[in-house]
């Protein structure tokens, strides 16, 4: 498929409302706590029973931060008491033989993921036996075939760090940076060198680390195009594999530390357009592809390949080159994809600790998908990761007649055709190039739960 973006900022302007990033369809927003430990047992014995057995995808929550960082909406707790993270790890490693009990072990794992928080909060030896509990339960691949990554702040590794990472099999990582100016930095409160990301970025190159992406965010107080640019052409000549360049969304209301943030120094909603603008068309000149929302890689990684040869997939990792897995995910608040159903662990960690010395699985709400649903994120699904949708694929798998049931949704997309986002015909949709940055605001058109006004609280599309 062609992977070209065209920015248009009046057509932003006028589209740029707010929605799901459809990590999941149902998204977390309809989750409940009739959905309980017995249905994950129960879902979690179907997948046993297929044949072939899908693999799976583990993902484990580190919690903990040595410092906040005034932007950050993720669940963390912050302490500089490296301690704190015993009881938490021997808690995960008691739920890890909870998890490991539930799936057949010729089950390989072709994925693993560590995130937070920040996963290298913990010593050395802390993840030895993280890894070495997981190998006793699962199926870990020995031969560097699997997609192992983790999340890292440069400011928490250094080099040994790295060979450490490597020896136990990670191959992917993600580091964040967000923006190396310090005034913006400090504004944040994430004080981190180019020096500190610089040497991370080498010594994983020199450990043979398969794929590396860096994290940054717009719309952080005191950026501008100029500022950001010059982090942008620092980040480009450490040549990355992939970059994902977020919107920030300032929601002091539901998270407390971004209310230390001065709304007064936020960069407007033009500047930050502008912003992206230069993002996109410097990105593009240093030869990235567009993957998706605010995803771009190097022609020759895995993602930009998944979704030309149509194998892309998105997750709560985001997008992923392997749909065919069964995420089992682990820690508090993580989540996890089992069958046709999503569920959710504890956030409180007392709450969590206690279910799991109980001898309980920590789950405490969920969703079981329905044949709508299925069918509704298949729809999604395609259209976030490959930009188009033939309509014959789908009645095919479904056995529905799409005109039909999605009559009202094809109705709701004059504007879109018109706008020149996507070209509509009998066979099926394609999302055209000045639609791409666009696509949550498509997807929306096929969310029963948004249709039905039984959406949540989101952040801008753009």
């Amino acid at each position: 498929m062609e992977q070209t973006l065209e920015f248009d900022r009046e057509l932003i302007r006028r589209y740029d409302t707010s929605g799901p990033r459809y990590t999941s369809y149902p998204t977390a927003v309809q989750f409940t706590e009739a959905f309980t430990e017995a249905d994950y047992r129960r879902w979690a014995a179907a997948t046993n029973a297929e044949r072939p057995k899908p693999p799976l995808s583990l993902y484990f929550h580190i919690p903990f931060c040595d410092t906040v960082c005034f932007y950050c909406a993720c669940n963390k707790i912050i302490t500089k008491n490296r301690k704190h993270a015993v009881p938490y790890l021997e808690h995960l490693f008691k739920e890890i033989a909870l998890q490991g009990a539930l799936f057949d072990a010729d089950r390989p794992v072709q994925q693993l993921h560590w995130g937070g928080g920040t996963p290298t909060f913990i010593s050395h030896e802390q993840m030895r036996d993280l890894m070495r509990a997981t190998g006793e339960h699962f199926r870990l691949l020995n031969d560097d075939s699997g997609e192992y990554s983790i999340e890292i702040d440069p400011r928490e590794a250094d080099a040994e760090t790295i060979g450490v990472l490597r020896e136990l099999g990670f191959n992917r990582i993600s580091l964040g940076v967000q923006d190396f100016d310090p005034q913006v930095q400090k504004a944040v409160n994430r004080i981190q060198s180019e020096e500190e990301t610089r040497t991370v970025l080498e010594a994983a190159r020199a450990e043979g680390f398969r794929s590396t992406s860096v994290d940054l965010i717009y719309g952080l107080p005191h950026q501008s195009v100029a500022s950001f640019a010059a982090t942008l052409d620092k980040v480009i000549d450490m040549d990355p594999a992939r970059l994902s360049v977020f919107n920030y969304a300032h929601l002091p209301e539901m998270f407390k530390t971004q209310r230390q943030i001065n709304t007064g120094d936020l960069p407007s909603s033009e500047e930050k357009l502008a912003i992206l603008g230069h993002t996109i068309e410097r990105l593009g000149q240093a030869g990235y592809v567009f993957i998706g929302m605010d995803h771009f890689a190097r022609p020759d990684d895995e993602l930009a390949v998944a979704q030309r040869n149509g194998t892309l997939y998105r997750n709560f990792q985001g997008y992923s080159t392997h749909a065919e897995c069964d995420l089992v995910a682990m820690g508090a608040t993580s989540i996890s994809m089992i069958g046709d159903s999503y569920s959710q662990n504890l956030k409180n960690l007392e709450e969590y600790a206690a279910r799991i010395d109980a001898g309980h699985l920590p789950v405490f709400r969920g969703v079981e998908l329905d044949s709508d649903d299925k069918l509704r994120r298949a729809v999604i699904t395609q259209l976030i990761c490959h930009f188009e949708l033939e309509f014959a694929a789908v009645e095919r798998d479904h056995g529905i007649e799409f005109r039909d049931y999605f009559a009202a949704e094809l109705n709701g997309m004059e504007d879109f055709v018109r706008d020149g986002l996507i070209e509509l015909d009998a066979a099926g949709i394609r999302v055209l190039p000045r639609g791409r940055l666009l696509i949550r605001n498509i997807c929306m058109q096929f969310d029963r739960y948004l249709r039905e006004s039984r959406g949540g609280r989101y952040s801008k599309v753009i």
